[in-house]
C-alpha cells in the first residue's frame, strides 16, 4: 500500500474547516438583497403604470359623460330661468 505524501510547501492547504450552514447565509442574505431591490423596481414600475392606466380611464370617461352633464345643465338652467321669469311675472302681475 502507498503512503500518503505531505504535499510541496508551495502548495496552499485546507487549515481551517468551514460550516456547512455559513454559505448558504451568505447566499440568503444576497437573495434577500436581490427581492429587495426587484419588488423596488416593481413596485415603481407599477405605480407609473397604474398612474397612467387610471388617467387615461378618467380622461375617456369625462369625454363620454361630457355631452351627458351638457344637456342636463341645459336642462335645469332652462327650467330655473323660466322659473325665475314666471315669478318675476307674477311679482309684476300683483304689484299692478
Amino acid at each position: 500500500m502507498a503512503r500518503a505524501k505531505n504535499p510541496p510547501a508551495s502548495v496552499p492547504t485546507l487549515t481551517e474547516v468551514v460550516p456547512s450552514g455559513a454559505a448558504p447565509s451568505s447566499a440568503k442574505a444576497t437573495q434577500e438583497l436581490l427581492v429587495t431591490r426587484v419588488m423596488q423596481r416593481v413596485d415603481l414600475a407599477l405605480e407609473r403604470r397604474l398612474r397612467e392606466a387610471i388617467a387615461a380611464t378618467i380622461l375617456e370617461q369625462t369625454r363620454s359623460i361630457t355631452p351627458l352633464l351638457r344637456a342636463e345643465i341645459e336642462v335645469v338652467v332652462r327650467a330655473t330661468v323660466e322659473q325665475a321669469f314666471r315669478d318675476e311675472l307674477a311679482a309684476q302681475a300683483g304689484r299692478t
